[in-house]
């Protein structure tokens, strides 16, 4: 089987702390693959520490954007930088420490191996999936908001919101991504419910989630009801025949 060409696509903001860490650990998992991280101007110096690694490994690269632009927008900018440049498969990664790089080869086999999987999902609500040191209140909003996609977008996915996956490049290059209008972690969900919508077998792979060591977290009131509100409009129009464009024009 020829190797498969991976990039894994990591945003940063604020992520000083915890970014070169997460290139060893991509690296040490899976030593061939090359990482996008996709900086959102960090006032933090993220973007520096990543270009002083780019400029001693070549499989490392950085795209600086212009300011905070939102976790969707930086993997779709990251997902047309490795569609340019012809890799096969698409990963997304968290830098913070969360996503255990020791799971990418499963990920990344599981995309690999089997031609109609078009996407893995690293996953906490599977058998053999878990969190680590969550308070209870937590783990109810993340399994709660997952039933509730699951029920109103009639998808089988038991963790939908997650955000450690990799996808098959060709079924993101068939997206329309111009219509990503999702900024925040219900970019996972959009993600997802575009791989079904076009056809493509989605797999999930048990992972142990951890809450990030270094650094503050980005969830916020706001992203939580950001998903819950697109999750309703998505499952309104999709029962009522209006269903968004997955595919490009």
């Amino acid at each position: 089987m020829t190797p498969a060409r991976v990039l894994v696509v990591i945003p940063t903001y604020d992520e000083a702390e915890n970014v070169v860490d997460a290139l060893a650990r991509v690296h040490g998992a899976v030593p061939d693959a090359h990482v996008l991280v996709v900086d959102d101007a960090s006032p933090d110096g993220t973007g520096d520490l990543v270009a002083a690694a780019a400029a001693t490994d070549d499989r490392v690269y950085l795209l600086r954007r212009t300011g905070k632009l939102g976790l969707g927008t930086a993997y779709v900018a990251g997902f047309r930088w490795g569609l340019e440049r012809g890799y096969d498969l698409l990963v997304e990664m968290d830098a913070d420490g969360s996503h255990p790089a020791d799971r990418l080869p499963a990920l990344v086999d599981a995309v690999r191996s089997t031609p109609d999987v078009q996407l893995a999902i690293g996953s906490r609500w599977v058998d053999g999936g878990s969190v680590v040191d969550w308070p209870w209140y937590r783990e109810a909003l993340s399994r709660g908001g997952n039933a509730y996609a699951r029920w109103m977008l009639r998808i089988d996915v038991r963790d939908v919101t997650a955000g450690f996956r990799v996808y098959r490049a060709d079924v993101v290059e068939r997206m329309a991504l111009d219509t990503v209008d999702s900024k925040g972690y219900c970019f996972q969900v959009d993600m997802t419910l575009r791989v079904h919508d076009l056809g493509g077998r989605i797999v999930e792979v048990p992972i142990r989630f951890r809450d990030r060591l270094h650094g503050v977290s980005k969830m916020s009131q706001a992203i939580v009801v950001e998903a819950m509100l697109m999750i309703t409009r998505w499952s309104l129009q999709r029962r009522f025949g209006r269903r968004r464009a997955a595919a490009r024009r």
